[in-house]
């Protein structure tokens, strides 16, 4: 799944790249987003989860040279993680949450008019942790009762990995006047790195992020 995803990636980027050798009226701009965050994290052995609601912020720019292709590079702030789903073992909860500086690099594929258009981006991203909280409701050093049933290894686990890698794929509309623009984009991030040792003798096979974003961007236009 993870080779099939990456070549469909670089395939799409290549096509991209190719097309942009045409010219066309040069578009480059500038600007910022904010937005919320919904994660959760791949885990063998597996743990009952629910979304990880935080949120995301940053700067990018785009540049286009040609009739419905582009690039867009970002430098963002964004919260990954998860929660627990403890439905079924009582009133507990835990959730951690995971602190990135990401740089996501797209190809922009878009379409409509001078005025609106609608688009797609897809591309690698590459993220440093900076930091982890976890949150419980139940002391982590002196586990309850539940523990005899529920996954356990996961708390107090330190972070192992913090370079992660993935590929982020998104939609949006925009909504352009004369020297800017304000967008509105979804965006899913599927992580291909983990961040717990994952070595045969671990415990934990895979710990990916997985994150679905919403943010609105203001972009301004330099050319």
């Amino acid at each position: 799944m993870k080779k099939i995803i990456i070549s469909s990636c670089i395939l799409l980027f290549c096509i991209a790249t190719i097309s942009a050798q045409r010219n066309y009226k040069r578009e480059f701009a500038v600007g910022a987003k904010f937005g919320t965050t919904f994660s959760r994290v791949t885990l063998r052995p597996s743990v009952r989860q629910n979304y990880e609601m935080g949120y995301m912020g940053g700067i990018s720019a785009r540049y286009i040279e040609e009739k419905y292709f582009g690039f867009i590079v970002e430098l963002n702030f964004i919260q990954h993680g998860w929660k627990e789903n403890f439905s079924d073992e009582g009133d507990y909860s835990y959730s951690r949450k995971l602190n990135y500086i990401e740089l996501p690099f797209m190809t922009h594929i878009f379409f409509g008019n001078k005025v609106f258009r609608g688009f797609v981006n897809l591309g690698p991203q590459v993220g440093f942790l900076i930091s982890d909280k976890e949150i419980s409701s139940f002391n982590l050093k002196e586990l309850p009762q539940f523990s005899q049933t529920w996954e356990s290894t996961q708390y107090n686990m330190p972070i192992a990995h913090k370079f992660d890698y993935g590929i982020c794929g998104g939609a949006g509309i925009e909504i352009k006047a004369k020297k800017n623009s304000f967008i509105l984009e979804g965006r899913y991030y599927f992580g291909l790195g983990d961040f717990f040792k994952n070595r045969k003798v671990d415990y934990f096979s895979a710990s990916s992020n997985q994150t679905i974003s919403v943010a609105l961007s203001y972009m301004f236009n330099l050319k």
